[in-house]
């Protein structure tokens, strides 16, 4: 587990009544954090403090959050972005936030959730759309969610994100993740593959990443 104090976490948080600062509590847990008042302060500091992560606290701030991560996103296209909001905000589908959580939790749930964005080696991270995957954690974060998912659905969701835009093809799909020659039955990768649309997809029944050309394979486009 990566220690705390080599996480560089920069906070856009304003001031609490109703709620202890995360800031300071996460400070308390050993975080190298920095606190920015502002969604403007923030963007000024991204440069001398290079953060591993972004925590946007928008319910601190009174607002949505969703120009501050617009900004943040355009200053940084790879920059991991956690949005806290209250629990009765609405947000639109698609936002410039790697994750949505929503008051009130605990600060034990945020540390949880910045496991996923701790610095590491680039090559177990694999970004494409909305979706990151972190092979080594075997964490996938898409929209406003995070899952744990079993070595074998990390191979097939990289797999997929490797061929981004293209089909992959049902046989050699199966016979790689697999390690077999056997293709007589391949229902099996049609659990996994509807295991993996629960995780990403924000309506499982109606796809609109993992996509089947039927007949052929499956494609992601993301």
């Amino acid at each position: 587990m990566q220690p705390n104090g080599d996480v560089a976490i920069l906070i856009i948080e304003g001031r609490r009544g109703d709620y202890s600062s995360f800031g300071e509590e996460l400070t308390a847990k050993g975080y190298q954090v920095t606190k920015a008042p502002s969604g403007s302060a923030g963007l000024k500091l991204l440069g001398s403090v290079k953060p591993h992560v972004v925590i946007v606290d928008a319910a601190s701030l009174r607002t949505s959050g969703i120009r501050i991560c617009q900004s943040l996103r355009i200053s940084d296209n790879s920059l991991p972005i956690i949005l806290i909001v209250e629990k009765q905000i609405k947000l639109p589908k698609t936002i410039d936030a790697n994750l949505v959580l929503r008051l009130p939790f605990t600060v034990q749930k945020l540390i949880n959730r910045l496991h996923a964005y701790y610095p590491t080696d680039d090559k177990f991270v694999l970004q494409a759309g909305p979706i990151e995957l972190n092979t080594r954690t075997q964490l996938v974060t898409c929209h406003d969610r995070q899952t744990k998912l079993t070595p074998r659905l990390v191979d097939i969701l990289k797999m997929l994100m490797e061929n981004n835009g293209k089909v992959v093809k049902r046989d050699p799909l199966f016979t790689e993740i697999w390690d077999t020659e056997y293709t007589g039955d391949t229902r099996t990768l049609d659990v996994h593959i509807s295991w993996l649309r629960q995780a990403i997809e924000e309506d499982p029944r109606n796809p609109k990443l993992i996509r089947t050309e039927r007949g052929v394979g499956y494609i992601l486009e993301a």
